[in-house]
C-alpha cells in the first residue's frame, strides 16, 4: 500500500486533535513512515532474492531446482503475509514455475541425449493446465501438464517422447512439482501425443464416441486452460486453437459442460447464510475449493468459451467479459472481488499447512474470521449463484 493511500484513510486533523495533541499526531505519523520504510526494504530485500534465484535456474540441476523452488515459495509466502496481494502471488508464482519447468525440460532432454537419445527432428511442446493454465498458480502445487509433438515422426517418436515424459514428470517432482493424483501427467497416454492424434482423440471426445462420459467432459474442461509453457510455440497455439474451436463449434458440449457448473453445490444454506458441516471431522467448516471457488471458476470459464474468448486466467477473463458485454460493470467488479477474497483465503489455509498448522487445505471455518470478512466471503458465494443463473438462462437449460 502507498503512503498517500495510508494517509488518505486518515481521519480529519481536526477530529484527531479531540483525542490527541500536535506533538502525539506528529509521533504517530513518524511510526507510520517508519513502519512503510520498513516495508520497503523488505520488498527491496525479496526483489533482490528472486532475482538472484532467477538467474541460477539456468544452470541447477534438478535437485539444486528443489532448493530453489522453495526458497520462490518462501520469498512469495512472506510477500503475501504483508501485502495480501492474489494478483501478485499468482504472477510470481506462475513465472516462476514456468522457468523452473523449461529448465527441467532441458535437463531431460540433455539427458536423453547423454544416454543415445537425442530430441527427434519434429518439434514439441509442453502446454500447462488447472491453475498453472490460468496463470493462478498458488503456494502449493502439482504437476498438470501435457505434451505435444509434430507429425511425421511414427513409432519411433511414439516410444521417445513415452521415455522423455517419463523422465520429464520424475524431474520435476524432484524439483517440488507433486505428481498429480488425478494422473493429468504426460505419463499418462491421454495427455500426451503427436499433433493429429490430439486432434483424433479431441473429435471422439466431441462427438461422444467415447463411452466415459463423465470422464471426457472433465478432460475438455481441463484442456480449457491449457496454456504454453515451453518448446515450440507455434505447435502448441495450434493446439490450444483446435481446443477452443472445438469446445465452440460442438454447443452440445459445450451445454453440457454449462450444466454442469451451473449444478455445483454452493456453500449456501436457509436465507442465504453460509453453510457449513453440522458434524463430524470438519464440523462448522466447509470446503472452499469445491463450495465456493471452484463454481467461480468453472463458470467464468464457460462464459469466456462460449464468447470465444482466449485468455485463460479467471479475472482476464471477466475483464474481457464485461468488455465484450456479457456482464455490466457493476457485476463484473463484484465477480472479480469474489475471486480476490475466495482466492485470499485458500492461500492463508496453504500457509497454514506449511506451517503445520492444520493438515487440510480446503476446509474454512469462516465463524473463527472477523464477522466483516465472514460477510464478504458470503456475498462472494451469493454473487456465483447468480453468476450460474446467468448461465442458466443463457444456456436454456431446464
Amino acid at each position: 500500500m502507498a503512503p498517500n493511500d495510508i494517509l488518505s484513510g486518515l481521519p480529519d486533523l481536526n477530529r484527531i486533535t479531540r483525542y490527541c495533541d500536535a506533538e502525539e499526531i506528529g509521533q504517530f505519523l513518524r511510526n507510520i513512515d517508519a513502519m512503510l520504510e520498513q516495508d520497503r526494504r523488505l520488498m527491496a530485500t525479496w526483489n533482490r532474492e528472486y532475482d538472484q534465484l532467477l538467474g541460477r535456474v539456468d544452470h541447477a540441476d534438478c535437485r539444486e531446482l528443489r532448493t530453489i523452488h522453495d526458497d520462490f515459495n518462501r520469498i512469495e509466502m512472506e510477500r503475501f503475509l504483508l501485502t495480501y496481494s492474489v494478483t501478485a502471488l499468482h504472477r510470481n508464482c506462475t513465472h516462476y514455475r514456468d522457468v523452473i519447468a523449461t529448465r527441467a525440460l532441458a535437463v531431460v532432454a540433455a539427458e536423453m541425449e547423454s544416454a543415445g537419445r537425442p530430441l527427434p527432428d519434429i518439434p514439441f511442446a509442453l502446454i500447462s493446465m488447472g491453475s498453472d493454465g490460468r496463470e493462478e498458480q498458488t503456494l502449493i502445487t502439482d504437476q498438470d501438464y501435457l505434451i505435444v509433438y509434430g507429425d511425421g515422426g511414427g513409432e519411433a517418436a511414439d516410444v521417445f517422447f513415452h521415455d522423455f515424459a517419463a523422465l520429464l514428470v520424475d524431474r520435476l517432482e524432484e524439483a517440488g512439482f507433486k505428481k498429480c493424483t488425478g494422473d493429468i501427467m504426460p505419463t499418462n497416454p491421454t495427455w500426451r501425443g503427436a499433433y493429429t492424434q490430439w486432434r483424433k482423440r479431441l473429435l471422439a471426445i466431441v462427438r461422444y464416441e467415447f463411452e466415459d462420459y463423465a470422464k471426457n467432459m472433465m478432460d475438455l474442461i481441463v484442456l480449457s486452460d491449457a496454456r504454453y509453457v515451453a518448446g515450440d510455440p507455434k505447435l502448441a497455439e495450434r493446439l490450444i486453437t483446435l481446443i477452443r474451436d472445438m469446445e465452440k463449434d460442438y454447443f452440445q458440449v459445450l451445454w453440457g459442460m454449462a450444466k454442469a457448473a451451473t449444478e455445483m453445490r454452493l456453500s449456501l444454506g436457509f436465507m442465504k447464510r453460509l453453510w457449513t458441516e453440522s458434524s463430524g471431522e470438519h464440523k462448522g467448516e466447509f470446503n472452499l475449493k469445491l463450495l465456493a471457488w471452484a463454481p467461480l471458476v468453472m463458470n467464468v470459464r464457460i462464459l469466456a468459451i462460449n464468447q470465444g474468448i482466449p485468455a485463460t486466467s479467471t479475472v482476464e477473463r471477466i475483464a474481457l467479459l464485461e468488455k465484450e458485454g456479457s456482464f455490466s460493470a457493476l457485476v463484473s467488479r463484484e465477480l472479480q472481488e469474489a475471486y480476490h477474497i475466495l482466492t485470499k483465503h485458500r492461500i492463508l489455509l496453504q500457509i497454514k499447512v506449511i506451517k503445520g498448522v492444520q493438515n487440510d487445505s480446503y476446509h474454512l471455518n469462516p465463524y473463527q474470521l472477523p464477522a466483516e470478512e465472514c460477510e464478504r466471503i458470503r456475498h462472494a458465494i451469493i454473487r456465483i449463484e447468480e453468476l450460474q443463473k446467468i448461465i442458466h438462462t443463457n444456456f436454456s437449460i431446464v
